[in-house]
């Protein structure tokens, strides 16, 4: 039965992943330049065009912004020039990624730092219809993972899939060192340990199913059952 939940599950996220868009691009070759020049990593086009007075939130025609590239490219210093600018951590393109939702799912937490003082909108959903954290946790961006749980980001958010930051971390993850921090971490941020999925199955059957001793630990430590 188990197998059979997992193999339903797998098919589910596969047919997200298939008729979903792509994430940012590195480049946009289809919009002002400030966007180019943001994607391409060229601190010094990027002053030269803010300081021109180019349009800090101009989005190209997949809907991206300078910023939204920043972030893919892990243009740090890029990304803080242009929050400086006033550019928005919470511009949401075609694919529903906002600079804010993408620096959670590609982990980076030095960006990550610079947005929280500057208002994430805690409303706004990925095409998972998920928050920053549901990716962070499912990749175990630990450092990221940190940095969000020192928001009022909701831990136990279930995105339309049916899961929670935790159920990703166990039904997707492999139970290694990293997951097992991200459990520890959601878990001590106040995590529900029986937040069952959509087919009723609970955190802690799923580790266990999965072979996770160390995560089905912490899970059932936390008050984990393995029936909701």
């Amino acid at each position: 039965m188990i197998l059979k939940r997992y193999l339903l599950l797998l098919v589910t996220l596969l047919a997200c992943l298939i008729h979903e868009p792509e994430p940012a691009l590195a480049q946009s070759q289809d919009g002002p330049e400030l966007i180019t020049a943001a994607g391409r990593g060229d601190l010094a086009r990027v002053r030269a065009l803010l300081a021109a007075k180019a349009p800090v939130d101009a989005q190209d025609r997949a809907g991206q912004t300078a910023l939204l590239l920043a972030v893919h490219g892990n243009h740090v210093t890029i990304a803080e020039v242009l929050m400086e600018a006033g550019a928005s951590i919470n511009v949401q393109a075609q694919n529903r990624d906002t600079p804010w939702l993408l620096a959670g799912a590609q982990g980076r937490a030095e960006i990550i730092a610079r947005m929280i003082p500057r208002g994430p909108d805690f409303s706004i959903r990925n095409r998972f219809g998920g928050n920053a954290l549901i990716p962070a946790c499912e990749r175990a961006h630990v450092e990221a993972i940190r940095l969000l749980l020192t928001t009022r980001i909701d831990v136990n958010h279930v995105n339309n899939l049916g899961w929670t930051c935790l159920l990703e971390i166990v039904i997707l993850g492999q139970g290694d060192a990293r997951h097992q921090e991200a459990t520890r971490l959601v878990l001590a941020a106040g995590a529900d340990p029986n937040l069952a999925d959509k087919e009723g199955v609970t955190p802690l059957a799923h580790a266990r199913a999965k072979g996770q001793t160390e995560v089905a630990r912490m899970i059932e430590q936390a008050g984990g059952r393995l029936r909701r």
